[in-house]
C-alpha cells in the first residue's frame, strides 16, 4: 500500500523501510507513527521479507523526534493515548519475530532514539547524534525511553542521560552500548545489508527462537527463562531446518533452510 511518510520496498528479502519527512528531519507526528503501525503490520505477515532495515530519508536525521507542533497541543488524556499507542508499536517492532536494524543516520533524539532501541540492532553513520531531551521541553520520554535505555546501558548511565536531556555522538553511543556499531556515512546502509544477509543466510526458525528467547527472557526471573530457552532449543529440534544444517555441515556443504 502506498504511504504518505514511509517509502517501502522489498529487495532479496530484505524490506526497507525509510522515513521519508526530510524536511521536518523526519520528525514523528501521529500519521507517521500510524504508518510505522501498518508497514510493520505488513512485513509481520510477508514471508518474503526476513529482516527489515529501518532510516530516515535524506543525511541529516534518523528520526529527530516527535513534531513539536503537534506535541505541544498534547491534553493529558491526550498525551497518554498517544504514549500508549507508540509504546505498543515500538513493542510489536521489538517482537516482530524477525530481525529490525536502525540505520541511524543522524539525529535520533527522543522518540527517534526509543524508536531505534527497540529495534533488534543499532548502527550508527559516524554523524548520528543520540539522546533523551524530553526533560527540556518539561516532558519524559512517552514511547519507552525510560525503560529501554536503562535495560541498554544500566539505570546510572541511562538516569545521567534522561536527567540532563544530554545528546551525545555515536562514538559515545557505543561506548555506552547503545549502539552495535559506528560507520562512515557511506558504509552505514552497505553495513546493515551486510548484517542482514548474514542474518538470511541462517535458519529463520532459529533466527526467531533467538529472538524470543532473548526479549522474552530478559523479562523473566533466570529460571523461569533458562526454561523458555530449553523449550525453544527443543522446538528447534523437531524442525526440517535443524536436520537440513546438521546434515550439511557433516557434509561439509552450505545448508538450504526452508524455514521449516
Amino acid at each position: 500500500m502506498p504511504y504518505q511518510y514511509l517509502l517501502y520496498e522489498k529487495r532479496e528479502q530484505i524490506g526497507y523501510v525509510t522515513i521519508n519527512r526530510p524536511e521536518k528531519l523526519n520528525a514523528l507526528n501521529a500519521a507517521t507513527v500510524r504508518e510505522l503501525w501498518d508497514v510493520f503490520h505488513e512485513t509481520a505477515h510477508d514471508d518474503e521479507v526476513g529482516v527489515v532495515i529501518l532510516t530516515g530519508a535524506g543525511d541529516k536525521a534518523f528520526v529527530a523526534g516527535a513534531d513539536i507542533a503537534e506535541l505541544a497541543e498534547q491534553t493529558p488524556i491526550r498525551g497518554r493515548e498517544t504514549a500508549r499507542f507508540g509504546q505498543q508499536l515500538l513493542s510489536f517492532i521489538e517482537r516482530l519475530g524477525k530481525p529490525v536494524i536502525a540505520a541511524i543516520n543522524g539525529y535520533a533524539l527522543g522518540g527517534g532514539c526509543e524508536l531505534a532501541m527497540a529495534c533488534t540492532i543499532r548502527i550508527a553513520s559516524e554523524n548520528a547524534k543520540l539522546g533523551q531531551p524530553e526533560v527540556r521541553l518539561g516532558l519524559i520520554p512517552g514511547y519507552g525511553g525510560t525503560q529501554r535505555l536503562a535495560r541498554l546501558i544500566g539505570r546510572g548511565r541511562a538516569l545521567e542521560l534522561l536527567l540532563t536531556g544530554e545528546m551525545i555522538s555515536a562514538e559515545e553511543a557505543y561506548r555506552l552500548g547503545l549502539v552495535n556499531r559506528v560507520t562512515s556515512r557511506e558504509e552505514l546502509m552497505p553495513t546493515a545489508e551486510k548484517i542482514a544477509r548474514q542474518i538470511l543466510n541462517n535458519a529463520p526458525l532459529a533466527v526467531r527462537f533467538c529472538l524470543e528467547a532473548v526479549t522474552a527472557g530478559l523479562e523473566m526471573p533466570l529460571e523461569e527463562a533458562l526454561l523458555l530457552e530449553a523449550t525453544l532449543f527443543g522446538l528447534c529440534a523437531a524442525t526440517e531446518d535443524f536436520r537440513e544444517g546438521t546434515r550439511a555441515f557433516l557434509e561439509k556443504r552450505p545448508a538450504q533452510f526452508k524455514g521449516q
